[in-house]
């Protein structure tokens, strides 16, 4: 495989809902030479369960349990991707929904409606085993991500890399096996967009949505370029990955 192929890989993205897109995330992956092929499913774009000729898959988050066929049915053949992707080492990041539905493939357990509920930006922490994390190693002690989420992992996968967490909710970032990579908290959604959400919600949970945007609008320089970079070595690993496989 030449340089040029490599470079333009594809990631295929499973999208969860009409709001859910890769935004940022998606535009980071295409300026560091990759190519999106979004499988809309829950408008009906079929989902395969295999990832085929694509380099990685990402999957997206969504207002389902991962195992919620019944209202998302296209999530079946989401985690036949997934798990085939972990069996072949195809690099997956998955996001909020998408880190939940990696970890119940690979072994981990989700609780719907669990925990204390997580909305905009959040303060992590990184432990020790990111350190040497190939996404995660040298971010700032002090980022933020933004949060909105009511399910939460209760267990990872066995074996897997636990990278960080928040006050409130033990994993939020977690890695399985050498190439696959789950969080939380949403990389891909920057501060602006929270002005978008319906506030009425957010009320009645006793929150001030003004105060939302302001803590998220301060905390975006910092936590911008830290998932930028995430992003940026994603990519990274996505083409080694397919350089391998060809070479190999």
């Amino acid at each position: 495989m030449t340089v040029e192929t490599v470079a333009n890989a594809t990631v295929l993205v499973v999208q969860n809902g009409p709001q859910g897109g890769p935004r940022r995330v998606g535009r980071w992956l295409e300026e560091a030479g990759l190519t999106l092929r979004v499988a809309h499913g829950y408008a009906g774009d079929p989902v395969p369960e295999e990832p085929g000729g694509h380099a990685a898959v990402l999957v997206l988050g969504g207002g389902y349990m991962p195992d919620e066929d019944d209202r998302a049915p296209w999530l079946k053949p989401t985690r036949a991707l997934v798990a085939a992707a972990l069996e072949t080492s195809i690099p997956v990041l998955g996001i909020c929904l998408g880190g939940q539905l990696l970890a119940q493939v690979a072994g981990g357990d989700v609780a719907a409606q669990s925990g204390i509920p997580e909305f905009g930006s959040t303060p992590l922490t990184l432990r020790p085993e990111a350190a040497d994390d190939p996404l995660f190693h040298g971010l700032p002690a002090g980022v933020s991500a933004i949060e909105r989420h009511v399910d939460v992992i209760t267990a990872l996968p066995p074996g897997a890399r636990w990278l960080a967490e928040s006050r409130d909710c033990p994993y939020q970032a977690f890695r399985v096996g050498d190439r696959a990579w789950g969080t939380q908290f949403h990389p891909e959604v920057p501060a602006e967009r929270l002005a978008a959400w319906d506030p009425e919600p957010l009320r009645r949970r006793g929150l001030d949505p003004e105060e939302l945007s302001r803590r998220a609008r301060a905390a975006e320089p910092v936590a911008e370029a830290a998932w930028h970079t995430v992003t940026r070595r994603f990519a990274a690993v996505v083409r080694e990955a397919a350089g391998s496989r060809t070479d190999g």
